[in-house]
């Protein structure tokens, strides 16, 4: 698909000054419908939806993805990360970036995996922090939120946790993104949850640190939202996920193409 096909559905993308290093990003992101058909989407329409979030200081650093360079994403969470309600292991999220990138935007991308269904943000800031120490992926994508706040975790505990994770990544001088929690009609306490989602994007606009805020955009979805969602109402499908890379993916590449005259 051309980009301007693409940027179609997403102009919510389309902000000129992200490219660059330490470039302003606009991460307002948008889910929508889309007909899905054997790996691929056969037609985006994913509609421009508007966050209630929209982080318009938040920074991502110029990701540099040269001729000979595979990028390496680090995708760490739980089971939005894992892939839970998705067919099969090629139609995650992470594995679903890694072909939109590779397939579609033509940059060589390599994309981990590391999802475990279930785990609080507290567990996986220790695999977070273990990771970076072992490796050094030239992005980290982080979904956190959702268990928290279904199982009622201390709310100052996860806003404690999730800046101890962006302070983690930031003193390894690698880039993150957040990806908040998904909407849910199944969702038993539904004004702490929002709490939750609420304090994802609130540590993203102070800290300057892009959110890719699931609720707020599915929720505003509608009727749409349903074919979002799974069978168990929970977690997302097939085709969330790949509305979900595709967001992702349009960042990422935007990211990688250097600004003319940008200072490096």
């Amino acid at each position: 698909m051309d980009r301007v096909q693409k940027h179609a559905c997403f102009p919510y993308f389309r902000s000129p000054s992200f490219r660059g290093r330490l470039s302003s990003v606009a991460l307002a992101i948008g889910f929508g419908l889309m007909t899905f058909g054997g790996a691929h989407a056969q037609a985006d329409a994913c509609p421009a939806v508007k966050s209630a979030f929209d982080a318009k200081a938040a920074n991502l650093v110029h990701l540099d993805s040269g001729p000979d360079r595979v990028l390496d994403i680090l995708a760490i969470g739980s089971s939005s990360t894992e892939g839970v309600g998705a067919s099969a292991p090629s139609r995650t999220y992470p594995a679903q970036l890694a072909e939109e990138l590779t397939h579609e935007d033509g940059i060589a991308a390599e994309v981990k995996n590391a999802g475990i269904g279930g785990e609080l943000a507290v567990k996986t800031l220790q695999r977070l922090k273990a990771a970076l120490k072992t490796a050094r992926p030239e992005l980290v994508i982080w979904q956190v939120g959702t268990n928290d706040a279904i199982v009622g975790v201390d709310e100052a505990l996860f806003r404690a946790t999730v800046e101890s994770g962006i302070a983690a990544v930031r003193a390894a001088s690698v880039p993150l993104v957040l990806v908040g929690p998904q909407f849910s009609p199944k969702i038993p306490d539904v004004a702490r949850y929002q709490r939750f989602v609420a304090m994802v994007d609130e540590i993203g606009e102070r800290l300057r640190v892009p959110v890719l805020s699931r609720y707020a955009m599915m929720k505003q979805a509608g009727a749409k939202t349903l074919a979002l969602l799974s069978g168990d109402g929970l977690h997302m499908s097939d085709l969330g996920y790949r509305c979900l890379a595709r967001a992702l993916a349009e960042e990422i590449e935007d990211a990688s193409r250097p600004s003319v005259g940008a200072k490096l």
